[in-house]
């Protein structure tokens, strides 16, 4: 049961552009806001402070578009997609009843990017910030990748602002750095400087053991090739690297089973993604990746956990097996 809704809502601007037209707009420099690049819904934002520094979260607030419910879910993005990619889920569940609110971290999307040092705590008490903002007591989580360690501490943290968890493919099930060397800086800012499109293309479609044609992934290839064009690039990157940092150095894996949320991982059979991968000693990365089973063993020993697998997806559960996510996701979440 699989289904790419999706996908033509991410080619149609190309589609109705000529050959020459699509290229060029290819081309054209985004800032690393993001100007220019737009979301499937309004956009606003929550004036922050990071690093000494006035700084801007990007959110969407979609409403119940009928039959609401009074409820609310907070959807968290990965690292390497902005918040736009969750419209099939958000509309999924506006159609059900329920609020939708979905930020871009700092550092992600729309949203500023700062140059210190991420951490997950931050991060958890920016989220805060914004519920609190917009009023919202408390909420369910539908998080994804990063999002899904995000999840986790934002769960430990506020535990009774959570009222539920759906973690989409989420890194963070084992401790890297038991596995990984520390990596400097320097050395990821030149990788991350010298990727091209075709590697990043090839790195997302690989390492994420994607089902989707390539050019379903083709508009988040786009949006990295086209911010090199920013006078503020190197702001950028910098911001890019301090959250692989940030994912390396502040393992979540040994929180996870004292949340007490009702929590469901949602897994692709395929993912076998760990971040780091590339850094860790040939010998140990063959024990690296396995995703599903720690996702079933967590889910064992938390207090109110369950796991859920699909069979022929990688990492991108919700755009490559639309439907049969946004089912589980609904059901998990209506019965809690």
């Amino acid at each position: 049961m699989r289904a790419h809704p999706f996908l033509a809502l991410l080619l149609t601007p190309l589609l109705t552009l000529t050959p020459v037209a699509a290229r060029a707009q290819e081309q054209t420099p985004l800032g690393i806001g993001l100007e220019g690049f737009a979301y499937p819904f309004p956009v606003r934002f929550l004036p922050l402070t990071r690093d000494g520094e006035a700084q801007r979260l990007a959110y969407m607030d979609v409403p119940a578009a009928e039959n609401a419910n009074g409820r609310t879910v907070l959807l968290l993005h990965g690292r390497n997609f902005p918040s736009s990619y969750w419209e099939p889920v958000i509309r999924a569940l506006s159609n059900a009843g329920y609020r939708v609110v979905v930020p871009d971290q700092l550092g992600f999307g729309k949203s500023s990017k700062p140059v210190g040092a991420f951490t997950f705590d931050r991060m958890a008490a920016d989220t805060i910030a914004l519920a609190d903002s917009l009023k919202i007591s408390r909420f369910d989580v539908v998080a994804h990748s990063m999002g899904g360690m995000l999840a986790v501490r934002l769960a430990r943290s506020y535990p009774q602002r959570v009222n539920s968890l759906v973690l989409e493919a989420p890194i963070g099930l084992e401790d890297y750095r038991f596995t990984v060397p520390p990596v400097p800086d320097e050395t990821l800012l030149a990788r991350e400087g010298d990727l091209s499109a075709d590697a990043y293309r090839k790195q997302l479609m690989t390492s994420y053991a994607l089902s989707i044609p390539a050019s379903a992934i083709e508009p988040f290839v786009s949006i990295r090739e086209r911010v090199k064009g920013s006078g503020e690039y190197p702001r950028w990157l910098k911001s890019f690297v301090n959250s692989y940092q940030m994912i390396w150095g502040q393992p979540v894996v040994h929180e996870i089973p004292l949340v007490k949320a009702p929590t469901l991982f949602i897994m692709g059979a395929n993912d076998h993604n760990a971040p780091g991968k590339g850094f860790a000693p040939a010998e140990m990365r063959s024990g690296m990746g396995d995703n599903t089973g720690h996702a079933r063993a967590l889910a064992g020993r938390m207090p109110n956990g369950k796991a859920e697998v699909i069979n022929n997806v990688g990492h991108l559960v919700h755009m490559e097996a639309t439907e049969m996510f946004n089912a589980l996701t609904l059901e998990f979440i209506n019965t809690h």
